[in-house]
């Protein structure tokens, strides 16, 4: 039962990590219609920053980790003015291809920065678990949880009461149409992408805090994915009990299915459950639905 019960806690902290990765893709979805394939490297470029302020310049960790959110925050703003900012009105697709060689620039230049040598990322938060009974939790998931829930709290409110976060909401419906009701496009995609740029900066730190850095870090993108898609693209809400029940599917078929199977279907069944779900409202659990007037 103990061993149940750690795979359940383990799997609900690791579904609110992907919650926090997928808020960025969201984020800036929500305010630009953009989908930023990018994001896992946003990620991986604020481990980098922090680690050498930490490890190479020598500032204390908290420091570090402060200067680290700004500089990503610096990068999302240079991306939206230097690629988006000369985009606006142009297709989705176009945006996207866009985003797709941002992936591959910014690896490329994390590669040519930092090398592909594993590096020891600082502990932000104490390594020594909490322990419960039987049940030993990750300080470092633990207190990204929180983090994550008011995150999503916190945007939840900003989008849904805030004339800024309403603009940035009829941004992502039409640009033309919010250009027309007065409201700067370029503005808007501007303050999505630090926004953006900083929710993975947030989520370096907690997923990164006492690991290994190094570029292949930027795949835990990918294993979020399927949290934005399952919530909904538009949906800041929605990521956290989506991403609760990926995690809760995808460590419980590694506890229990992988020694069945011999095999890793744990990293596939969160797709299979996303198939499923997309299927039956292919808008996501918590995405809108759209009325097209004919």
């Amino acid at each position: 039962m103990s061993e149940f019960i750690n795979a359940a806690v383990s799997g609900i902290l690791i579904g609110l990590l992907y919650a926090m990765i997928a808020m960025g893709f969201v984020v800036i979805y929500r305010a630009s219609k953009i989908f930023n394939f990018a994001q896992g490297e946003l990620l991986v470029l604020a481990g980098f920053f922090i680690w050498s302020l930490a490890r190479q310049v020598g500032l204390a960790v908290p420091i570090s980790v402060m200067l680290g959110i700004v500089g990503v925050a610096v990068v999302g703003f240079v991306i939206e003015r230097v690629f988006f900012s000369r985009l606006v009105g142009e297709s989705p697709f176009s945006m996207v291809m866009v985003t797709l060689a941002l992936l591959i620039l910014i690896r490329g230049i994390i590669l040519v920065a930092w090398g592909p040598d594993v590096r020891a990322f600082p502990a932000v938060f104490a390594l020594k678990p909490i322990v419960i009974g039987d049940i030993l939790i990750s300080r470092a998931l633990l207190y990204g949880g929180f983090i994550s829930i008011a995150c999503a709290l916190g945007l939840s409110w900003f989008f849904g009461n805030t004339r800024l976060g309403l603009a940035l909401t009829a941004v992502s419906e039409d640009h033309q149409v919010a250009l027309s009701l007065g409201i700067s496009v370029r503005k808007a995609m501007t303050i999505a992408w630090v926004m953006g740029s900083v929710l993975s900066a947030i989520a370096s730190v907690v997923y990164l805090s006492g690991r290994s850095l190094n570029f292949l870090v930027s795949d835990i993108a990918f294993a979020a994915l399927p949290v934005a898609l399952l919530a909904g693209l538009e949906s800041v809400g929605g990521l956290i009990p989506a991403g609760i029940l990926v995690g809760l599917t995808q460590v419980l078929a590694q506890s229990y299915l992988n020694p069945l199977v011999g095999a890793d279907i744990a990293s596939v069944v969160p797709y299979l459950v996303i198939l499923l779900v997309l299927f039956a409202r292919p808008t996501g659990l918590f995405g809108w639905k759209r009325i097209e007037r004919v």
